[in-house]
């Protein structure tokens, strides 16, 4: 496939930053919950719950944070949803960053990722600082598709086509990094070659192997 790669894809939270999960299990351990507990409430009626509606804008921050505090006082523990709006912007993974230039030297590069209309712009920040840093990693891709500006989330099929339509490549050619299986599949469905993304070495070694080409120094 190593002449053929149209594209590269990219999920953004979990991929080119560390994972939101590892911010949740913290925060659950400091307050004596279950470890996955948030993830366990986000999972709930994902096509309709309060991150559902979040990550499409049909809610705002305000709104979110009663929700989240409902739903999650339903399952047994009360947690306000600001606190987790508060853990959801990741560490910026240096050398996936430096993978991703690579690509963008070969072939076009996308992002879908699904996001929140909180904090500053795509980064979900509340520092200044981190939101620009961001930001320039999100001017290296040629198309970025955001759940938060076009309402609708992965794994809704048409947002990959979305993507594939706005790079006008053949998703058969392309490569899809995520970290949840779940938004994997569709892209599988339609073609891509797909990573799930569980650690940084193990990213760059599975784009290597999936690209052929030597992504890191």
């Amino acid at each position: 496939m190593t002449d053929q790669i149209q594209a590269v894809i990219w999920d953004f939270g979990g991929v080119i930053t560390s994972s939101p999960f590892e911010a949740f299990n913290r925060y659950e351990a400091e307050n004596g919950l279950p470890t996955d507990f948030i993830r366990s409430v986000n999972a709930r009626n994902g096509d309709s719950n309060a991150w559902a509606k979040l990550e499409q804008s049909q809610v705002n921050a305000e709104e979110f944070d009663k929700l989240f505090l409902e739903e999650s006082k339903a399952l047994g523990h009360a947690v306000p949803g600001k606190h987790v709006l508060g853990l959801l912007s990741g560490n910026v993974r240096p050398r996936v960053v430096e993978a991703l230039r690579h690509c963008k030297s070969k072939v076009k590069v996308g992002c879908i990722t699904n996001n929140a209309p909180v904090g500053k712009g795509a980064s979900m920040t509340d520092s200044d600082e981190r939101a620009a840093e961001i930001e320039k990693i999100f001017e290296l891709f040629d198309h970025v598709i955001e759940s938060s500006k076009l309402g609708i989330r992965k794994p809704d099929p048409r947002i990959y086509a979305l993507m594939c339509e706005a790079l006008d490549v053949d998703p058969n050619h392309c490569v899809y990094l995520d970290d949840l299986g779940i938004n994997l599949k569709p892209a599988r469905a339609m073609g891509m070659t797909t990573i799930k993304v569980l650690n940084e070495d193990q990213l760059l070694a599975d784009l290597g192997k999936a690209t052929g080409w030597q992504v890191t120094a």
